[in-house]
């Protein structure tokens, strides 16, 4: 009797699109093949193939921005507390499947394990920053302001609302968490689109955010043709704002006109030599809207408030 280990087929993964809480395929039917990064010896110019992403349509971003419009008000309305635990949750569940996340990286980007692995740590090391800052920001950005009169004046931050965001296209998973991670953390709701050609890892992420508690629709994930998708974002009436992280200059010219029909907040792209640097607050705050209050204190007399 023979103690070989018989041969089996390898079960491939059916990479899918990650929206209103849901893998839905994409609506038209499409995909794509995705490869590895071709090496600079390959005179062909082609990599290995690795999986067939979803080619998503304008019907599947439209039903991504309705599936967000859905979970804003629940999102936005939450602790800034409960958020910062729902985002350190995410920083947990990665860590457990950071072996497939290293694999993907490396595969998608040409890297050796090493720095694959470097990339993915510091991925999950961003979502932790982030988790801490969720219930800081306001005092950042708000407090009281000094008026004339007898009058309490105070300014507090509010999330914008849907923002579309085009993931980095060569940094597909530390770049695209980069961009992603302080647009929920200060309450909005997001619709990414993957890196095109890299678009794995941000579709693994998905089955991540599914099982980490966050809600379904704060954040829905397509893949496909940046140029194809983005373009029904930028002039969405029920989009209120648009990184354009992972678009060209010609393209983001192109999304910036379309975005100023419903006076959308626009984040142009920014050149970013190094997405392991520490971000700042700059993408948090560039998709907060300040609320002012005036409140009267009463009169005021010699000795002061009649309070």
């Amino acid at each position: 009797m023979s103690d070989r280990t018989p041969e089996r087929l390898r079960v491939f993964k059916t990479y899918k699109l990650y929206v209103g809480g849901k893998f839905p395929r994409s609506e038209s039917g499409r995909v794509y093949e995705v490869t590895t990064k071709p090496s600079a010896a390959d005179a062909a110019g082609k990599g290995n193939w690795l999986a067939n992403a979803p080619l998503s349509s304008r019907k599947d971003a439209r039903d991504a921005v309705v599936a967000a419009r859905k979970a804003f008000g629940g999102w936005s309305g939450a602790t800034a507390y409960n958020r910062g635990q729902v985002l350190y949750r995410v920083a947990e569940m990665l860590e457990g499947r950071r072996e497939q996340f290293v694999r993907e990286v490396a595969e998608a980007e040409g890297l050796s394990k090493a720095k694959a692995a470097a990339q993915v740590d510091a991925a999950i090391d961003r979502w932790v920053w982030y988790a801490g800052w969720t219930d800081k920001i306001a005092q950042v950005v708000g407090g009281g302001n000094p008026v004339a009169g007898p009058f309490f004046n105070l300014s507090s931050p509010e999330p914008t609302g849907v923002v579309a965001v085009l993931a980095p296209q060569k940094s597909s998973f530390l770049g695209l968490v980069s961009v992603l991670a302080p647009v929920i953390a200060t309450g909005n709701t997001a619709v990414v689109i993957a890196s095109e050609r890299a678009p794995l890892p941000a579709l693994s992420l998905g089955e991540v955010l599914a099982t980490s508690d966050v809600p379904g629709g704060v954040v829905n994930i397509l893949s496909g043709r940046t140029a194809e998708i983005a373009a029904p974002l930028a002039a969405h009436q029920d989009v209120n704002a648009i990184d354009l992280a992972g678009a060209d200059e010609a393209l983001a010219k192109e999304l910036e006109i379309a975005a100023a029909d419903n006076l959308k907040r626009v984040l142009r792209p920014q050149p970013v030599d190094d997405w392991s640097a520490t971000p700042g607050t700059d993408r948090m705050t560039a998709f907060l809207e300040t609320k002012t209050v005036w409140h009267p204190t009463g009169s005021l007399g010699a000795s002061g408030s009649s309070y």
